[in-house]
This record gives C-alpha cells, sequence and structure tokens, in this order.
C-alpha cells in the first residue's frame, strides 16, 4: 500500500530529526517513528546505510529494532561491521529480534562471528553474546567453550535475559502512550521500566514530560526506570521536581544517572541545574512520599 502524501512528510521530517543536536529531538523522532512502523521501515533502512552522523544512524536501527520489520535484517547484520560501536550495538539489537524465525541461522552465524572476533571492540563482542542468551543453553555450549579464556565472558554478559525480553518494543511503547491517555500511572510507570530493562530510551520524552507536569507522588517504577535508563535530558526535569517535592528517591535517580553518564560541575546541564535548582546538590535529607 503506498504512503499518503501527508504520511510521507511527516516520516521525512521524523527521519530527518534523527540527524538533530538534540537528544529530545531524537528520541521523540524515534519513539514516533516507531509507533508510524511499517511505513517508515525503508527510509530508516536508507538513513541507516548512509554516511549521516552516528547518532543519526543509532536512532534508525533503535527505532528498526522496535518496529521489529523483518525488511530490516540485512541492513542489520551487514552493519555489525560499522565501525561505529554504537551503531553496530544498535544493529545488533535489531538482528537478536529474528534469532528465532525464518533467518535464525544466518543472525546466529553473525552474531557468533562478532562475539568471537577479538579485534572488535569488548562492547560490541559483549552486545552479540549477550543477544545469543536467547538460544537453547545447547546451542551455545560450544561458543562458550570457545570463550572459555576470553575477558568478555563475565557473569553480566551471561545474565539471564529480562522478564520483558519477549516483549516487543513497539508494543511497550504503545502501552506507556495508553497508560497515558488513560491516566493509569501504575501501568504507565510498569512500562517505562519494561523498557528501561531492556535498556531502551526509546520513552525516555514521555518520562520527562510525566516530570513536569506531575503534582502526586510517582509510582516506584518511575524512579527504578530513570535509574536505570535516563540521561542528561532528564537531569533537569528531575532537579525541577525534587525542588517541588523533596523525594529522595529524584535525588537517588539523580546521582546515579550523573554517574553513569559520568558528568561533572564543568557539564553545561549541571551548571544550569546549579544556578537554578541548587536545593538537589545540598544533599540534605527529605522526606520520600509514599511508594505507588
Amino acid at each position: 500500500m503506498p504512503v499518503k502524501a501527508s504520511a510521507s512528510r511527516t516520516i521525512d521530517t521524523l527521519v530527518g530529526d534523527l540527524s538533530s543536536t538534540s537528544d529530545a529531538v531524537r528520541e521523540a523522532a524515534v519513539a514516533r517513528l516507531t509507533v508510524i512502523g511499517g511505513r517508515a521501515v525503508e527510509r530508516l533502512i536508507t538513513l541507516s546505510q548512509s554516511t549521516a552522523t552516528v547518532p543519526a544512524r543509532l536512532g534508525a536501527f533503535r527505532a528498526l529494532e522496535a518496529i521489529g520489520d523483518p525488511r530490516a535484517l540485512a541492513a542489520a547484520l551487514r552493519a555489525i561491521d560499522d565501525s561505529a560501536s554504537a551503531v553496530a550495538i544498535a544493529a545488533i539489537g535489531v538482528a537478536r529480534r529474528f534469532l528465532k524465525g525464518a533467518s535464525g541461522a544466518k543472525v546466529v552465524d553473525r552474531l557468533t562471528t562478532a562475539a568471537l572476533d577479538r579485534a572488535r571492540p569488548d562492547d560490541v563482542r559483549v552486545a552479540a553474546l549477550r543477544a545469543l542468551r536467547a538460544l537453547e543453553g545447547s546451542t551455545l555450549k560450544p561458543l562458550l567453550k570457545s570463550l572459555a579464556d576470553d575477558p568478555i565472558v563475565t557473569a553480566s554478559a551471561l545474565a539471564p535475559a529480562p522478564p520483558a525480553a519477549e516483549t516487543s518494543l513497539n508494543d511497550l511503547l504503545t502501552a506507556v502512550e495508553a497508560a497515558r491517555d488513560r491516566q493509569s500511572p501504575k501501568a504507565r510507570a510498569a512500562a517505562h521500566l519494561a523498557l528501561a530493562k531492556r535498556g531502551s530510551r526509546v520513552a525516555l520524552y514521555d518520562l520527562r514530560e510525566w516530570l513536569g507536569a506531575a503534582r502526586d507522588a510517582l509510582p516506584v517504577d518511575v524512579f527504578t526506570a530513570l535509574s536505570l535508563v535516563g540521561d542528561a535530558s532528564c537531569l533537569e526535569p528531575i532537579a525541577k521536581a525534587y525542588s517541588r517535592s523533596r523525594d529522595n528517591r529524584l535525588l537517588e535517580a539523580f546521582t546515579a544517572i550523573v554517574k553513569r553518564e559520568g558528568l561533572t560541575r564543568r557539564n553545561g546541564v549541571i551548571r544550569r541545574i546549579e544556578k537554578r535548582w541548587p536545593t538537589i546538590f545540598q544533599r540534605r535529607p527529605g522526606p520520600t512520599a509514599g511508594a505507588t
């Protein structure tokens, strides 16, 4: 079915937004392209194979992973060799979606090759090994034997996959938006946590908006999700919310993000926060709002 002109223009605009220098703009574009789904796949594949910036190609593969369309597999398998580790890891995320499908043997072969190749960056090899965790133990055993003396074989690389691993990112994003529309905070927070456990930032835009608008106590899963996948773009909304509520869980999430992202007082975001919401740096014990 041909894509209507108006929809085509929207897709073109969103694909263009993946090249934005703003994390928030790129994340919103990934989320909206995920909802658009199959109609955006060809344009996303084209972008992923282009000479666009690393963030743009990374965003394209994140959207393709969430959509889960088989047309993206060939591009993903090629991009596992990308010189940019972030792009290669995102491509592995797409390929992982098809491990148990008709192209499963091809995916296993490419991921195994990546995991065994000691010339590759360790983070790419670990991502490939983690993707292969979905295989039966008997299938994975020869690979682990080959990697017996390899430092990438760690507890974190071989940890069990999270419970939500079989739920598509698209379904989880849809659950976030449906819960928001129904004004069901617990369901909304649970969907965010499931995404965070998948390591996905596709719905961070919604967490930021929620923090900005919230006047009531937030469900505990919100704080856990922020701690797991929140980035620098979340810090100002967190600091603003903390200045209102003094909820220590916000302080804990803020601290976790700053530490994970390696941000210092010289960072522009941190400097703005110190100027506008300095209370979050005072680290005084404050009341913890009741978990919901």
